[in-house]
């Protein structure tokens, strides 16, 4: 090699071995543009003398009392922006500063076993985040033609699921309940029994008493060792809960990426929603369908599209969704049963009859059911379907005594073996039933149901 070729290559190392420090030298050189807040109205906070991008954060305040907001609306010479805290204190004319860096938040699998917020900062007392990356905030989905196919199932060690309401690794599916009827609780049976490499749990809109109690008896130590929590609570900002739920998707990415097929919990996709909603009326937005504003409706299938299964890995999302006045037609559950791969009913009635987990098999439909069982299985589960279906549609008659038995052989099947149906669909909140246990409980229950065919 020559001189001048090996002059080169040692300035080219040199270069690279100082690139960090010249990056901060530069962003320390970098004037210092700040401008104003001009007022502060309700939710949100106009700012004049900053040139900014949606999406951007910028800071606001001195250094006494400062404040982290993002950009929601843009206009020649102001910004809207939403605070990522509390505006107590922050008065008009403060000084706002735009924050450069991109929006990103730490990820990987030095998160596993810990309670972030939704900026990715340790709730739990355990210290820093050593060995964390960054990943961004906002990340697109796969390509539709570059995702895998959802074809293996997924057990979540909930045998009413895992028969008749079949998962497969990165299929998307809701819990639609209303409140107090078992979401959380079902959650978190999910998050211990899952046969998924990671779980991520994004706990949004809840109440802060009940986090503590969901990490410690819910979700318990092994559960935990395993999974991500992301928490924001009722009283955050709503731009914090919406955040929460970006910072959750965004970390569940990351296990996808390594080749992980990692379970994306958010609890709830409502409360992200009432969020999107309280944002978009404090810029001006005109509220539409409920008073939900357009947005809403746009940011729902940008979120959940971006679980899935991606080239390697997957995410597999489930999104519990807190059905208003138990309308299941109301317009939040709505959209995303239209999104979701499937849903999963949760009934009242069962609830107040001690019946657990509350789900209403028949009302539930996973739609990729037929890609991630055999012909035998689906056998099992569209006969254990028919004779609760016949006995469904018969029982006001059972119940009056009109009903005469011979009529049906669906029906005298069902009435037989009621009991033990409900104990194969009812299981404690502690009980994990691994996949291949749960179908050979169903096998040797469908052979119970005496005469009737498969």
């Amino acid at each position: 090699m020559t001189t001048a070729g090996v002059t080169t290559d040692l300035a080219a190392g040199v270069r690279s071995l100082l690139r960090p420090q010249l990056d901060r030298a530069a962003a320390a050189a970098r004037p210092l543009v700040s401008g104003r807040v001009t007022s502060l109205v309700g939710l949100s906070v106009e700012v004049a003398g900053l040139d900014a991008a949606v999406g951007d954060t910028v800071l606001l305040g001195d250094a006494d009392r400062r404040t982290l907001a993002e950009v929601v609306a843009a206009a020649l010479g102001r910004l809207r922006c939403l605070p990522l805290g509390h505006l107590t204190g922050l008065a008009a004319a403060a000084p706002a500063v735009r924050q450069h860096a991109a929006a990103t938040v730490p990820v990987g699998p030095a998160l596993l076993g810990r309670v972030v917020d939704a900026l990715g900062n340790p709730l739990d007392g355990l210290g820093p985040l050593h060995g964390a990356t960054r990943g961004p905030l906002h990340a697109a989905p796969p390509a539709a033609l570059e995702r895998a196919r959802v074809d293996s199932p997924l057990g979540l060690g909930v045998r009413a699921l895992d028969t008749l309401v079949p998962a497969g690794r990165g299929q998307r599916f809701g819990i639609f309940a209303g409140s107090g009827v078992g979401k959380s609780s079902l959650l978190s049976m999910i998050a211990r029994g899952t046969s998924a490499d990671v779980s991520v749990l994004a706990l949004i809109g809840e109440r802060g008493r009940e986090v503590r109690e969901f990490l410690e008896d819910d979700l318990g130590p092994e559960g935990l060792a395993r999974s991500v929590v992301v928490v924001a609570t009722s009283d955050e900002a709503p731009a914090v809960r919406l955040r929460a739920a970006l910072t959750a998707t965004s970390i569940a990415e990351s296990f996808r990426d390594l080749g992980a097929d990692c379970v994306l919990m958010m609890d709830s996709l409502t409360r992200v929603a009432m969020a999107q909603r309280e944002i978009g009326l404090s810029v001006g937005e005109p509220p539409a369908t409920r008073g939900y504003p357009p947005s809403v409706f746009a940011l729902m299938p940008r979120l959940l599209e971006r679980a899935g299964p991606g080239v390697t890995g997957s995410i597999t999302g489930i999104y519990t969704v807190l059905v208003d006045g138990d309308d299941h037609n109301e317009p939040i559950a709505d959209n995303a049963r239209s999104i979701l791969d499937g849903h999963v009913t949760l009934d009242r009635r069962l609830a107040t009859a001690g019946h657990f987990p509350t789900i209403d098999v028949l009302e539930s439909v996973s739609r990729v059911a037929s890609r991630v069982t055999t012909r035998e299985q689906r056998a099992l589960a569209t006969t254990l379907r028919r004779v609760m279906a016949a006995h469904r549609d018969a029982k006001e008659l059972i119940e009056v005594g009109a009903y005469v038995p011979g009529a049906n052989p669906d029906v005298d099947a069902a009435v037989a073996a009621l009991p033990a149906i409900n104990d194969f669909l009812r299981q404690d909140i502690e009980e994990i039933t691994p996949a291949p246990e749960a179908w050979a409980r169903l096998e040797h229950l469908v052979a119970a149901l005496g005469g009737v065919r498969p």
